[in-house]
């Protein structure tokens, strides 16, 4: 996806949509961000690391949540934010369809909870890295030491999401460095990040969902194996 508030269909029931990073310098990498929606297990419709774009591709993005919320299957609503700095447009769908016959709740760091108003947290849980969420979904914890930043598993579509940690990039996934890569670097990746990465490649994940960069919607498990093997990458405006 390349196209800022492109809507996509990655597979029945996932999409995605593209739009202008809000704090971001435009023409580089991370520019966009990329959100998600899914259909997720018992009838919970998932809304993943949201943000709206603007004008017409605004609305399109809304037809397609109303739509889908508006389905008699669908049993609940659950915004999902991998990382605390994601929350973005959380606030404002959780308002959207608060008042409706279909609960919706948000899920996230505690990091999350402290960028929403007070009236949300009402509807807010912390997440707890390995316990199941709405939909099927489970929070891993990454990092050593752990960061801020959960890769949620998404069980109805054998789908990896990772807010920051790993992006798609070099036509593939990996692990995205914030500082530019020395022996130091390399070392740290090698031996303390990437190994809390592996026990994610023993979910067997067919896709792999990045807010940042194109997704990878076959063999997933695979992909991320060859990422995390060629080391840190890194990319600044």
């Amino acid at each position: 996806m390349s196209s800022a508030g492109t809507l996509a269909q990655h597979a029945p029931g996932l999409w995605g949509w593209a739009t202008r990073h809000p704090e971001w310098h435009p023409g580089d990498f991370g520019a966009e961000v990329v959100s998600f929606a899914a259909r997720g297990r018992g009838g919970v419709l998932l809304l993943l690391d949201p943000l709206l774009p603007e004008g017409e591709d605004r609305d399109e993005v809304l037809a397609l949540l109303d739509r889908q919320a508006a389905l008699g299957s669908t049993k609940a609503i659950s915004i999902q934010i991998s990382v605390g700095y994601h929350a973005r447009s959380t606030e404002e769908l959780w308002d959207r369809w608060r008042r409706g016959d279909v609960p919706v709740t948000v899920h996230g760091h505690d990091a999350v909870r402290k960028r929403l108003g007070k009236r949300v947290h009402k509807d807010f849980s912390e997440i707890e890295p390995g316990t199941e969420l709405p939909g099927g979904v489970v929070p891993y914890a990454i990092g050593k030491p752990k960061r801020q930043e959960t890769p949620l598993w998404i069980p109805s579509h054998a789908a990896l999401l990772f807010g920051d940690a790993v992006v798609g990039a070099e036509g593939g996934a990996r692990a995205w460095a914030h500082d530019p890569v020395d022996a130091k670097v390399e070392a740290f990746y090698r031996e303390r990040f990437n190994p809390t990465l592996e026990p994610l490649l023993e979910l067997g994940a067919e896709r792999l969902l990045f807010t940042h960069g194109p997704s990878v919607l076959k063999n997933g498990t695979r992909v991320l194996r060859k990422g995390l093997d060629a080391g840190p990458w890194y990319h600044r405006g």
